[in-house]
């Protein structure tokens, strides 16, 4: 009998913030098998003893050296076989942006992508960061590994991925440049998941807090699951949960079998 299993993917902007705002008990109602989150902004030690040990989960912190900034978590209730954290680059691994599980069926990326809009140093370490990431997981699929890739991107791919493309064409997120990075992802084998169950507009996943934008759904698509082409069979569904509330992102979620 095959076993199905849902993966959801969450950039919180904030953890400790999250955790007031009720996210262990979202957590509890949509219980994930695997629960990736993103933008933890928190070391260890200033973490709720509950949101470090979530029942019937295992998981794993990698912050960033910087206080308050950036950082990702893995919550699981099958221990994975390996977990490392970093991409083996100390210039990117101390930002505390990356966990590769290693589950034997499937080897999961959990990644919070820089943003490049604070400068053109930061546009250009998100570039190598980008570049990167691909020299790594692409040796997981050379030795014919399953993979699913999930977190903040940090762009949106296409024109039906944001609400105000024109506007936002010379903006960090939606630069020609960073697009055409994910379109040389993509062309090397990696599946959208979405869009394999959903083509359809207004499909956001951060909106502006400043603007109010999510009142008014003008928003972005930048947080994704991935999978490699290998995998893509495995895919059941995929979605995004905009009704949830507690970060200017919203979760998204993946159901596979194995």
């Amino acid at each position: 009998m095959k076993k199905v299993m849902q993966l959801i993917s969450w950039n919180v902007n904030g953890i400790r913030s999250a955790y007031r705002k009720g996210f262990l008990n979202w957590f509890q109602r949509q219980n994930p098998d695997i629960f990736c989150v993103q933008e933890t902004k928190a070391q260890m030690d200033v973490l709720p003893h509950d949101l470090l040990n979530f029942q019937g989960y295992y998981s794993v912190f990698s912050s960033a050296e910087k206080k308050g900034y950036s950082g990702v978590a893995l919550y699981s209730k099958v221990k994975p076989l390996t977990v490392k954290t970093g991409l083996g680059i100390q210039k990117f691994d101390h930002e505390g942006r990356t966990i590769i599980a290693d589950y034997g069926d499937f080897v999961l990326f959990n990644i919070y992508f820089p943003n490049g809009q604070m400068s053109d140093a930061r546009l250009k370490y998100k570039m190598e960061f980008y570049d990167a990431f691909l020299d790594v997981v692409e040796t997981y699929d050379r030795e014919g590994r399953n993979i699913i890739v999930c977190g903040d991107i940090n762009t949106a791919h296409k024109e039906i991925d944001l609400a105000r493309p024109k506007e936002n064409e010379n903006v960090s997120g939606f630069l020609p440049i960073e697009r055409a990075w994910i379109d040389k992802f993509i062309s090397h084998g990696w599946v959208d998941t979405l869009r394999l169950f959903h083509p359809e507009p207004e499909l956001y996943t951060w909106w502006s807090l400043r603007t109010r934008a999510r009142d008014r759904n003008i928003g972005w698509r930048i947080d994704y699951f991935f999978v490699n082409e290998r995998f893509r069979r495995h895919v059941k569904d995929a979605f995004i949960l905009p009704e949830v509330q507690g970060s200017d992102h919203c979760p998204i979620g993946l159901k596979i079998t194995l």
